[in-house]
């Protein structure tokens, strides 16, 4: 087997930072062993060193190249000891193989290390590079060259068939460890018997002997090297049998077995929908006319369809008819030869025959049934002059889970309409690229006058593609050197494939000219996961125009950063938040399975021929950097897909967008440009607000958003599954941070931010839109939510009643509490006054109170829990509660088109809203600000009168008991309203006295 791999993974253990000391003298005698693919390496021990340095380079076969993405690559560290039996545990890591890099781009990552359980001490990270190199397998004279001289083989390297039985060997020793104890304790002893350097000299791409398997009883900190466990995780799941035991990995290999066996559960969460296939081959004909061309028509009732024409008579088309719709029980497959004739360029088409099928008779197929195979019909119907003509077909009823339905050309997308067709599209890979200007040397600038030369100011601007960003000015004077300095940052958005340069130049402000440019090489930019590492600094020779082929030279640092995630979508709503650098990438912790089932009672979106409304819609989906679109249903108010498709989870935390369209991009124009596809609605599902491996089918209405106001377009019905075979992996997330870690050690400002998001969506929009077919600018925008920047009168009064909607809350709650002060239910103030005694004389007991009143609480809620995924809220989006002039504004573009008298009022409006808000933060800060005048001394009576009750109040505490002194409070705050007066009480008039800062604004 190892002959004819072709791939090797090369796993480079560089060292280890902070590992926790176990061998009771403060240190840990360290080493390695990773399992990859059934295989096992070991490193060399480092001893009584907490950051180890290995600089080993482990290497393994990939036997199965394409099931690479689906391995998990596990290291386990252990300290070393020589006098025990069992080797303590210093941390584990598991890296996905779809994370491992090609030989070229490998960088240096540093992992945390994991626990093996919640009782394990771990702490420290490990450095690694991992990557994997493509080889050519060996030529056949090498093979035989190599039978002939056995000898020389033997000599050199290990028999491929002589591993393979060493590794069977260990994995039955491996699983009957519990039951030859015996041999187990003989092999422990020739191992104590084993002089030291043997086990430093070992090479590290040998396989260690298995060992001792872990007793029940032990703890986890004492248990020595996990027991070999030589399994292909890949051929597991095809050929070995479901009793073989597996190692530490089995939550990882489910998770794999949920989404490698998509082809079982394939179409389980939509009907089934019978369409007839036909399968259009070649045709064959005696005499054929070299000068004409051939082309198929399939006629079944009023549905007819003709395939393409070509001269060599090979078609090999596949069409679906939707069987429900079909109107007759015959299907007629018939040939049409066309010759165009050069003098009068006139086309003639001439029959060579008819072949017919019974729709009764045509058989049916299930998959994971062989697919059909075509078989030669002779037409019937042939021109008496000529000879037969036979045709090479297949026919047969299916559903849309048949594998032939991706490529079949269907009948209720218009048949052969490039635009309608169902398609998968995947965003591009984005980076932020970091450039540090540092500064110029030896710049060769013009000749400014002198009453100038003291205002001579520089500056750097830098381009990738459409992207320009510029530094700040550095003034320079022409009596010194100019060696100007920046030390800034400048950070782009770069998507693979990538800009050819990087262009930076320095302008000169008080010419307006250029003094020299220079192209850096995307390609040759380095790459860091991290800001461990700071990137290398080089000098580019900045060229000027003809006359100055050298114009100075520039220092720069620049790299690709790895550890950031590129957010295309609005923060609030994103669906993917990994690293942009492969290594980064965790295993995915489930699968998100969405069956796009139909929509019913939508509303006209356009004409057709002038007179009667029609809707031709579709659906895309958006999770993660996959998008996919489904076939358009032509005509129809009540389409129905019934199309499923699958995502891989990385975080529970994130929403998928579903945006039902009109297409309009598959009709051209006069001038030959497609139309626009028009909104029908749009809904979001947050994963976390559903259960794991529960079907949700649910109907949710379409509600958009027009210029008239919001209107309802009909509802779709969909079914979402969300699949996690583990719940420790699904609770572990809820812990972790939201994003990579370098959005937190090196964080980008807030307005930085939004300009990176702004030109990612831009860069996204604009990749789409030139696939083939494209996906329309309009469609990705609204799916992106590239609006949510632009100022809205709703949305800005939306967010307002939510902040009220939230104080509302502690206001009930204050509405309570005063209430139960003013004796409204006597019964209940009695209840509280118990209470109040009961937490005061045993103070101990007010945290386990306040958790088990919150925990009947939300208990009693639970049956009160939504039981279907939260739909688009008009209520809360506010869009009932505006006028017709407010939405409007909402559509207006930037700048505004609209006439001044609107303006004039749509700013007085703004104004009475920022005021609200204004007076709203005035209050906020006033509070604040008296609170510190009790301080700062600035009205001197009110802080002297601060300053006496403080020390009575010390006094005052000192003699009497917190507990009778919170008693007491307890009863007069709850006093019946008849002794109560009806004026504010005296620290309230203090307070509201005090100053603020509000009187010395202008």
């Amino acid at each position: 087997m190892a002959e004819n791999c072709s791939r090797k993974l090369n796993v480079e253990v560089c060292n280890a930072r902070n590992l926790m000391p176990k061998d009771g003298q403060g240190t840990s005698s360290a080493y390695v062993i990773v399992d990859f693919d059934g295989q096992r390496r070991r490193t060399k021990t480092k001893f009584r060193d907490l950051n180890p340095q290995w600089d080993e380079k482990l290497e393994f076969l990939v036997h199965d190249p394409d099931a690479m993405a689906s391995e998990i690559l596990e290291l386990n560290i252990y300290n070393d000891k020589k006098t025990g039996k069992r080797n303590n545990f210093l941390g584990k890591v598991k890296i996905s193989g779809s994370s491992f890099s090609k030989s070229g781009s490998e960088t240096l990552v540093y992992y945390p290390l994991e626990k093996r359980s919640v009782f394990s001490q771990i702490k420290g990270e490990i450095g690694l590079k991992v990557f994997y190199v493509d080889e050519n397998p060996p030529a056949p004279a090498a093979a035989e060259q190599k039978h002939e001289t056995p000898a020389a083989a033997e000599s050199t390297e290990e028999k491929p068939t002589e591993k393979k039985e060493e590794e069977k060997k260990e994995e039955k020793k491996d699983d009957k460890a519990e039951e030859k104890k015996g041999e187990e304790k003989k092999e422990e002893e020739e191992e104590k018997e084993k002089p030291t350097a043997a086990k430093e000299d070992a090479k590290p791409t040998e396989n260690p002997k298995p060992e001792e398997a872990p007793k029940p009883g032990a703890p986890p900190e004492a248990v020595e090297s996990p027991p070999i466990a030589e399994v292909d995780k890949t051929k597991q799941q095809k050929d070995k049998p479901a009793t073989k035991r597996l190692d530490s990995g089995v939550k990882d290999l489910e998770i794999r077995s949920i989404s490698g066996d998509r082809s079982r559960s394939a179409y389980d969460l939509v009907d089934n929908m019978p369409f007839l296939y036909v399968r259009v081959l070649k045709a064959k004909r005696t005499n054929a006319d070299c000068g004409s061309s051939l082309y198929g028509k399939l006629v079944i009732g009023t549905h007819s369809i003709r395939t393409k024409s070509v001269a060599d008579k090979d078609w090999d088309q596949v069409f679906a008819f939707d069987k429900e719709s079909l109107n007759s029980t015959a299907l007629e497959v018939s040939v049409w030869a066309e010759k165009k004739d050069s003098e009068t360029n006139k086309t003639t088409e001439t029959s060579l025959g008819t072949v017919s099928f019974d729709l009764q008779e045509v058989p049916k197929r299930v998959p994971p049934d062989s697919p059909l195979a075509p078989q030669w019909y002779t037409l019937e119907g042939s021109p008496e002059n000529s000879t037969g003509t036979d045709v090479m077909l297949a026919v047969w009823i299916g559903t849309q889970a048949d594998e032939a339905f991706q490529e079949a050309w269907q009948s209720d997308s218009g048949g052969l309409i490039p635009e309608t067709r169902a398609k998968v599209y995947l965003s591009p890979k984005l980076w932020y690229l970091r450039l540090t200007v540092i500064q110029t040397q030896d710049l060769q600038l013009a000749a400014v006058p002198e009453a100038k030369a003291r205002a001579q100011e520089l500056y750097v601007k830098a381009q990738l593609g459409a992207q320009v960003f510029k530094t700040g000015r550095c003034a320079i004077s022409q009596s010194s050197s100019a060696n100007p300095t920046w030390n800034e940052d400048l950070v782009f958005v770069a998507a693979e494939p990538f800009e050819p340069f990087l262009v930076i130049g320095v302008e000169d402000v008080s010419s307006g000219q250029s003094v020299g440019q220079a192209k850096v090489q995307v390609s040759s930019i380095d790459r860091r996961t991290d800001d461990r590492a700071e990137p290398r600094s080089r000098w580019f020779n900045l060229v000027g125009d003809e006359n100055r082929p050298y114009a100075g030279r520039i220092h720069v640092r620049v790299c690709l950063e790895g550890g950031y995630h590129v957010l295309d979508e609005a923060a609030h709503v994103t669906s993917d938040v990994r690293a942009a650098a492969k290594q980064l990438s965790k295993p995915p912790m489930g699968l998100l399975e969405v069956g796009i089932r139909g929509a019913t009672n939508l509303l006209p979106a356009k004409t057709k021929d002038g007179t009667r409304g029609t809707t031709d819609a579709y659906v895309v989906a958006k999770y993660g950097p996959k998008w996919v679109r489904t076939r358009t249903i032509l005509d129809r108010f009540n389409p129905r897909w019934h199309e499923q498709y699958t995502w891989d989870v990385y975080d529970p935390c994130t929403v998928l967008t579903i945006g039902v369209f009109d297409n309009g991009r598959y009709k051209k124009d006069e001038t030959g440009k497609p139309g626009r596809d028009t909104r029908i609605g749009k809904l979001r599902i947050r994963l976390s607000t559903l259960d794991a491996n529960r079907v949700y089918m649910n109907s949710f209405s379409l509600t958009v958003l027009q210029p008239g106001g919001a209107k309802k377009m009909g509802e779709i019905e969909l079914a979402v599954r969300f699949s996690c075979s583990s719940w420790m992996n699904l609770l572990q997330a809820y812990t972790s941070p939201m994003l990579p870690r370098m959005h937190y050690v090196k964080p980008l400002g807030p307005s930085q931010q939004d300009i990176l998001r702004h030109t990612a969506m831009k860069l996204v929009t604009g990749r789409l839109a030139r696939s083939e077919p494209p996906m329309g600018q309009e469609v990705v925008q609204y799916m992106l939510d590239s609006d949510t920047h632009m100022w809205s009168m709703r949305r800005s009064k939306a967010n307002w009643f939510r902040v009220v909607g939230c104080l509302s809350r502690a206001a009930a709650f204050a509405r309570w509490l005063d209430g139960i002060r003013m004796w409204v239910q006597p019964s209940t103030t009695v209840l509280v006054h118990i209470l109040l005694t009961a937490i005061v004389l045993y103070p101990h007991l007010i945290l386990p109170t306040v958790f088990m009143y919150a925990f009947f609480i939300v208990a009693f809620r639970f049956r009160f829990r939504p039981r279907a995924p939260a739909n688009m809220d008009l209520r809360l989006s506010y869009v009932d509660a505006v006028g017709i002039d407010e939405i409007d504004e909402e559509f207006d573009g930037f700048p505004t088109t609209r006439s001044a008298d609107q303006l004039r009022t749509r700013y007085d409006r703004l104004r009475a809203l920022a005021g609200r808000a204004q007076t709203l933060l005035g209050d906020v800060a006033s509070q604040g600000e008296r609170v510190e005048a009790l301080l700062n001394w600035r009205d001197p009576r009110g802080t002297g009168i601060f300053v006496v009750f403080c020390l009575l109040a010390s006094l005052i505490f000192y003699i009497v008991p917190f507990k009778v002194f919170l008693l007491g409070f307890g009863f007069y705050y709850l006093r019946h309203p008849r002794f109560r007066g009806d004026m504010p009480s005296v620290p309230v008039n203090f307070f509201r006295r005090l100053p603020s800062m509000s009187d010395q604004i202008l």
